[in-house]
């Protein structure tokens, strides 16, 4: 049974007439006839009562139109949805970030909301270890991460550069300092973040060059926490300046440079090589790249060769 066959069908019942059919759909009689015979067959029916002039329905037929009426309303709605899609008067993105390369996408959704406010965008709390393997179970279209998966597999598009930041409240001895050495946090503090991450393995491995103690009193769950708790004057930190970067304008935080942290970490967007975008995740990359151009370093938009 074929959607052409029924709309042939529900031609002949509505004119109730093979030839006024046949005029209405430009085909000859004995074309609607041969259609109608087919469709017979398909459903071992008959579908029209041959005695009568008017071509009036048998019961197989009445019931046959109403399902026809319906799948041809779905076509309808199946088309005029996929012209939404396109023209993204609908969709959803789904995005896949953890709790600290979200604070990037929060400007990035707000612009392209306002553009297109009919896209419902989605994104999912998740380790960055995890979101390759994410993207390639087909969970999320993009993800945003701090690091490059394999380049064969996955393109990658930079757009932010960040540092970490040494974080202390502003009662803090050390908030007045204009740049301290790492020798001088041996006695402190250190509110960690509780989850691994090459990050944390590069700020141990850096300590341990210096010859310095790490005092990892206390690991929270969020980086939230870390820096209310830092600002409640329990400690020190070492988070993204991105993540503190609203705090550090504010006052609630003080950022003091240290000379063997400067650590640069670039952001990355990431979708599979070989996957098509949908229409909103191609809008979406389009937004990053006008940010990007609207707003200048730390922002950027660099999509990064594959070899």
């Amino acid at each position: 049974m074929e959607l052409s066959q029924l709309e042939t069908f529900l031609a002949v019942a509505e004119e109730h007439s093979f030839s006024r059919a046949a005029t209405r759909l430009h085909r000859t009689q004995p074309a609607v006839s041969q259609v109608i015979r087919k469709l017979e067959q398909a459903v071992g029916e008959t579908l029209f009562d041959r005695a009568s002039r008017d071509g009036s329905l048998t019961a197989a037929g009445e019931l046959l139109r109403e399902y026809a009426l319906r799948l041809l309303a779905l076509r309808r709605e199946a088309t005029s949805a996929l012209d939404e899609l396109r023209s993204l008067e609908r969709g959803q993105l789904q995005i896949a970030a953890n709790e600290y390369t979200c604070m990037y996408l929060l400007p990035i959704i707000d612009a392209f909301r306002k553009e297109f406010p009919h896209i419902k965008v989605i994104v999912q709390r998740t380790l960055a270890s995890r979101i390759p393997d994410e993207l390639n179970l087909r969970t999320f279209e993009i993800g945003m991460v701090s690091f490059r998966p394999d380049p064969a597999q996955f393109r990658t598009i930079a757009v932010y550069g960040d540092s970490l930041a040494f974080i202390v409240s502003p009662d803090h001895p050390l908030a007045h300092a204009h740049r301290v050495s790492i020798s001088d946090l041996g006695n402190e503090n250190f509110i960690a973040h509780h989850v691994e991450s090459p990050l944390r393995r590069k700020v141990i491995e850096t300590f341990q060059r210096y010859r310095t103690p790490l005092n990892m009193g206390i690991e929270l769950p969020t980086i939230e926490a870390i820096k209310r708790f830092v600002a409640m004057g329990n400690g020190v930190a070492l988070v993204p300046h991105l993540a503190v970067a609203r705090e550090l304008e504010t006052g609630d935080l003080v950022r003091v440079p240290v000379d063997e942290l400067e650590i640069k970490r670039v952001l990355r967007l990431v979708h599979r090589r070989q996957g098509t975008l949908s229409y909103a995740a191609r809008a979406f990359l389009r937004t990053v790249r006008a940010q990007a151009e609207e707003n200048g370093p730390p922002f950027y938009y660099h999509v990064e060769r594959a070899g």
